[in-house]
């Protein structure tokens, strides 16, 4: 499928990518919304904690979150407000260990664990007609695995699926990461990363080391001394490899759109597709010049990447 023209242009502010990025999680005002938590018992011995808005709707869309976000995120809870206003039941997914509660096992999540997502989709199929796929970045690369990997089979009661500001590329996109500009989002998520090895190690003591901890300075570091090692990859390049959706995506036989920023920080070259798209006709791509990471900041309640979730679900 060719690229999608966008019209997105935000702001002037918003013009500048970080300023687009930081500025949801900072200062967007959102009512919280009354999920209805159900637990999910895993086949080893774990839980996931789904957050639901069952109103009615025989449709559900399944939303999966950023590294390091929940249900409680920003744009979760607008994007789930959206949908349950136009008739969509909503299923916010919490990753292992993101929901508040330490999860069982030595394993949390990672960029490319579509089991849990299967899980989770195996819960509500029975209930419901229609099945969508919403992902923010590592979310996002997750949805895009899992409909292209093979792995599992897919429903034919999935519909459609749409991803945002992903790094399809996870090498490429943590080489991005490590720029100068990117340190506070680095800082960010290796504050809560750590603090949960801590944990983990407490649960855990003689499974998991934290003495690389210290020698830790930015994601890329983490990766190669914990993701990889307590998911089963040798190391992050292992886990890079194995866990980018980019390989899988001429796979794709669904209706899925990708939305990436140009000016994304987070991102590589390598993580915007165009062949891929150009390639499949179930792959739409988006390229907006301006929309930073998750941001995509617009006048109005809701932010324009969560209407182009709504129009293009609402097609299928």
């Amino acid at each position: 499928m060719p690229l999608i023209a966008t019209d997105y242009i935000p702001p002037f502010l918003f013009k500048n990518r970080h300023f687009n990025t930081i500025y949801s999680s900072l200062f967007r005002r959102i009512k919280p919304i009354q999920f209805k938590r159900k637990r999910i018992e895993t086949k080893d011995d774990d839980f996931l904690d789904i957050d639901f808005i069952e109103n009615g709707s025989k449709k559900i869309v399944i939303l999966c979150h950023g590294l390091e976000g929940s249900s409680n995120s920003k744009y979760i809870q607008a994007t789930a407000k959206l949908l349950s206003i136009n008739d969509y039941s909503v299923a916010a997914m919490n990753y292992r260990f993101c929901s508040g509660e330490i999860n069982r096992q030595l394993i949390t999540y990672h960029s490319g664990k579509t089991d849990d997502l299967h899980a989770v989709i195996n819960y509500v199929i029975p209930n419901y007609d229609a099945v969508y796929l919403v992902g923010f970045s590592l979310g996002g690369n997750l949805i895009l695995k899992y409909n292209g990997d093979g792995l599992f089979p897919l429903s034919s009661k999935i519909k459609a699926s749409v991803a945002i500001s992903v790094p399809v590329d996870l090498k490429g996109s943590s080489i991005s990461l490590q720029r100068n500009e990117n340190t506070l989002y680095n800082w960010r998520f290796l504050r809560t990363l750590s603090k949960k090895m801590y944990l983990k190690h407490r649960q855990f003591p003689k499974e998991l080391d934290i003495k690389p901890l210290k020698m830790i300075k930015n994601l890329t570091d983490f990766d190669e001394y914990f993701t990889s090692k307590i998911n089963g990859f040798k190391n992050a390049q292992d886990y890079y490899f194995k866990a980018s959706s980019k390989q899988f995506l001429p796979n794709i036989s669904k209706p899925t759109l990708l939305i990436n920023a140009m000016d994304d920080p987070f991102l590589s070259q390598s993580c915007f597709p165009v062949n891929e798209s150009k390639n499949n006709l179930n792959f739409h791509l988006m390229i907006p010049k301006y929309g930073g990471h998750v941001g995509f900041i617009s006048k109005g309640d809701f932010y324009w990447s969560e209407n182009q979730i709504l129009k293009f679900i609402d097609r299928y």
